[in-house]
């Protein structure tokens, strides 16, 4: 029956692909419900992944557990729905962790100079840069997604359309999300509203000055760990082991008989705590690995960047008449006069508006830069997806060479370290929502989802998400600030130092240079560099808790031999840790806003000297019970 079949795309070129929902098939796709329940979850996603980048240095995908969530709401809820209301719903929702991650890469820099951005600045470069990169990817897509189908895979989109396909064929995830986000919200309820047990136990360790262990028990970390794996994982821990168990100890050490201040510390090593060591030697040391393993992240990837540039613009020249690709429902775009005049407006807006004061040299710089980097965006994400794409990379280059060139045009001092963010956050932004949508647009061309609609609704995604994301990193910043122990924002902190760098120069380069040879050398040595340099840079304890769900993972990989059973049960195990992401991110950023709004809810509960050793165990029986609840689920094996 039809119902019934599969995506039959391997091995199939795109003119020669029939979706899912063939072309000629009109069924309810672009409706109210869809809309309002995409723009509902791209605020959740969205804030969720704002808190959970400045926590951990990283963002997940949003767009599997939007599908099981939309897919478990329009069928559970309201008993109704179609696969392509449902790829409405998840494009839409997957705009929200898209921008979050181009947001919290870059503008927490300005909270970290003193800047203090207003809400509506926040707001508008958020709206900007995400409107910039779907109007610059929407002219690339059929090159991409249906002439080079046999070519790009794009891995994220064409898992995404697997669920959707189950989904509408009768099986979802949804209550396992559900589950993992409402376990994941009471437990941060109860650990940081509450204040029932600690968030951050942590330990020094006899006879080792300046050294020490610890876990950040949040749940949010937890499924973080599991999601990424064992290997990166324990990657992150391992830098994290370099820094808080040897080169604290080690400054602790040799500092421990001065009597003046090194900088940039103006108290002497021996005073010292060793939180006080991280955020004074370690976070520079840090940053350096995180600078340099960027770069040559971006360096590794140059020949994959031009080639990919290259082949995207002969293949625009090469396919200007389509290359017979009918004008159909599945093959209709965003009339490229539109494109033209939104380009148009965000040009002029940013180059005159004062609110930006980067002028017209900026936005020249932001509008090449983001074609630019939005086209190799678009490519090279349909080979190593969405997670592996090198945002970072390809934003620190951007920003170095904007810097240079205001520099070389006379502009110095803290106006040009400013408008060189706000130019490379615009890019970033772009460059985040151009993979994503590259990603949505080939989950919507297996399905047989109309392109135009998947466009204007990841602009309606964007255009929702960036409205609160704006009130978010306000709250986190007057609730925990950046760059501290409870938001450590690494990503942003890299960005800050190498605007310093090139147009400041009042960076403590001892340390910096420290850690960028570090990174070479784990380069050298065959490791993630840039895992092991945010391990570096980020608490031993957030690492640590990170670890713990590789390690869950693993731990479930040696204990299911099956090979099938083992893959549905990590399927499995992935919606529900991002569930706990969700609703642990979600909650954290709840009580963020009570701590904004000096509302005090704590019952002030105290487990006296076993506070700590209580905490861990809570963690590690959260841990235990995720690990129960996967082996005793029964999973549907092809």
């Amino acid at each position: 029956m039809e119902n019934r079949k599969k995506l039959n795309y391997l091995n199939v070129s795109g003119q020669e692909y029939v979706p899912y929902i063939s072309a000629d098939k009109v069924i309810p796709e672009f409706t109210v419900t869809a809309i309002l329940l995409g723009v509902f979850l791209a605020i959740v996603f969205g804030a969720a992944d704002a808190y959970l980048g400045m926590k951990a240095g990283l963002t997940v995908s949003a767009s599997i557990p939007a599908a099981v969530m939309s897919m478990g709401i329009l069928k559970g809820i309201f008993r109704r729905g179609t696969i392509l209301e449902n790829t409405i719903a998840q494009t839409i929702a997957s705009a929200g962790e898209a921008i979050a991650s181009g947001v919290i890469f870059t503008i927490p820099a300005l909270f970290l100079w003193g800047y203090n951005p207003g809400l509506l600045e926040v707001d508008t470069m958020a709206l900007l840069g995400g409107v910039l990169g779907v109007v610059l990817m929407v002219p690339l897509r059929k090159l991409l997604i249906v002439n080079e189908h046999h070519n790009l895979p794009y891995p994220e989109g064409t898992a995404c359309a697997e669920v959707l396909v189950a989904g509408d064929q009768g099986g979802t995830g949804a209550k396992t999300v559900f589950m993992g986000i409402g376990v994941g919200a009471l437990y941060q309820f109860l650990m940081d509203g509450l204040g029932l047990w600690n968030e951050t136990p942590d330990w020094g360790i006899p006879g080792l000055k300046g050294a020490a262990i610890g876990f950040d028990t949040l749940p949010a970390l937890l499924g973080v760990g599991f999601i990424i794996g064992p290997r990166a994982s324990f990657t992150m821990l391992t830098g994290g082991m370099l820094s808080w168990l040897v080169l604290m100890p080690l400054i602790s050490y040799f500092g421990s008989g001065l009597t003046a201040p090194i900088y940039p510390s103006k108290v002497p090593i021996s005073q010292m705590s060793y939180w006080a060591l991280w955020s004074t030697y370690i976070r520079y040391i840090g940053a350096g690995a995180v600078a340099v393993g960027g770069l040559i992240t971006l360096i590794k990837s140059l020949p994959t960047i031009i080639g990919s540039f290259d082949a995207t613009i002969k293949g625009l020249s090469k396919n200007k008449n389509n290359n017979g690709i009918k004008d159909i429902r599945t093959q209709s775009d965003m009339p490229f006069l539109l494109l033209l005049i939104i380009v148009g407006i965000i040009f002029f807006y940013v180059a005159l508006t004062p609110q930006f004061n980067i002028g017209f040299l900026g936005a020249f710089l932001m509008l090449i830069f983001s074609f630019f980097f939005t086209t190799v965006s678009s490519r090279i994400v349909g080979i190593i997806g969405s997670s592996s794409n090198p945002v970072s990379g390809m934003t620190i280059g951007t920003i170095i060479l904007v810097a240079i060139v205001f520099r070389l045009f006379g502009w110095v001092g803290d106006t040009a370290m400013v408008a060189t963010l706000i130019t490379g956050a615009l890019v970033c932004i772009s460059i985040a929502v151009a993979g994503d949508t590259s990603q949505d647009l080939k989950t919507a061309f297996l399905v047989g989802a109309t392109p135009k609609a998947q466009q204007y609704g990841m602009i309606i995604g964007a255009v929702a998400s960036s409205f609160v994301i704006g009130s978010i990193l306000v709250m986190l910043s007057h609730a925990y600030g950046f760059g501290t122990k409870e938001l450590p924002a690494p990503q942003a902190m890299l960005m800050s130092l190498v605007i310093k760098g090139v147009i400041g120069g009042t960076m403590p380069w001892a340390l910096v240079a420290i850690g960028g040879f570090v990174a070479i050398i784990a380069e050298i040595l065959g490791l993630s560099v840039l895992a092991f340099a945010v391990g570096m840079y980020l608490p031993i304890l957030t690492s640590a808790a990170i670890a713990t769900g590789g390690l869950l993972q693993l731990v479930l990989s040696k204990t299911v031999k099956d090979k099938d059973i083992l893959k549905a049960k990590i399927e499995e195990g992935v919606l529900l840790n991002s569930g706990l992401i969700a609703g642990g991110s979600l909650m954290g950023v709840i009580l963020a806003f009570l701590v904004y709004e000096n509302i005090n809810i704590a019952v002030n509960f105290t487990w006296g000297g076993f506070v700590n050793a209580v905490s861990l165990l809570i963690y590690f029986l959260l841990a235990v019970g995720v690990y129960i609840y996967l082996m005793k689920k029964k999973v549907e094996v092809e």
